[in-house]
């Protein structure tokens, strides 16, 4: 056992706590910013996203789905960025996260104006509607574009 540990590298402990303390600050991190993004979310449209989605409200699952998958492409992307350096990393995904927060929900309401869509109908609404496709479209573009740009 002892010639196992020796076999180990110098820097081994310190790089395996480098890399386990990454994981749980941007875990973290992550977690937080969507909790942010679902909170703007659901501040900017009508009605309670929480209850809607609680109710089992499709269309309000699939805004609710589409928003947390924009905003952690933000995110990957940011950590990507970052090259290993933990602390900008930290610091870039957290502004990023921001911005694509604010980006985002700017974004799919100006789209929701522009198509017309009744969110708040539509969200309310018990079976599923083609028009919840077109506002997870733009979530989803939002986040991509949000998360190329930090390149």
């Amino acid at each position: 056992m002892t010639t196992a540990v020796a076999a180990l590298g110098s820097d081994y402990w310190s790089t395996l706590g480098h890399g386990v303390s990454a994981i749980v600050l941007y875990a973290i991190l992550g977690l937080a910013l969507m909790v942010l993004g679902f909170f703007a979310i659901d501040w900017t449209t009508p009605g309670k996203l929480r209850e809607l989605v609680r109710e089992g409200r499709p269309n309000a699952a699939i805004v609710t789905a589409s928003g947390m998958v924009s905003m952690a492409l933000i995110i990957v992307l940011a950590i990507y960025a970052s090259s290993g350096r933990l602390v900008e990393g930290l610091i870039y995904s957290a502004v990023f996260g921001l911005v694509g927060i604010a980006a985002q929900v700017f974004s799919v309401r100006f789209v929701e104006l522009v198509t017309a869509i009744d969110i708040g109908d539509v969200l309310a609404r018990d079976r599923f509607t083609p028009e919840v496709l077109v506002v997870a479209a733009a979530h989803l573009a939002l986040g991509l574009i949000v998360a190329v740009a930090i390149l």
